[in-house]
């Protein structure tokens, strides 16, 4: 739970400029809603490298894995796993 948090707080913060978690539901497509785009989303990839260590390939770098909280923080789960 506590990556969701740190994850969500970070979209919530950088990219709504709220720190109401009802403005997003961690389902919510961040593309789809208008809420990051092509240069958001590798500001995303940059926050988690540096909060969590993981390592992004560009082949990684697909909506599957990118676009909500939801999809981050199973990505997240499963970089660490495989470490």
């Amino acid at each position: 739970m506590e990556l969701e948090q740190k994850i969500k707080g970070y979209i919530l913060e950088n990219y709504l400029f709220t720190d109401d978690p009802s403005a997003l539901a961690s389902d919510d497509s961040l593309l789809d809603r208008g809420i990051v785009d092509s240069t958001g989303i590798l500001e995303v990839i940059m926050f988690l490298e540096e909060e969590f260590g993981v390592s992004v390939e560009d082949e990684e770098m697909v909506p599957e894995n990118l676009d909500s909280v939801r999809n981050l923080v199973a990505f997240v789960q499963r970089k660490r796993a495989a470490a």
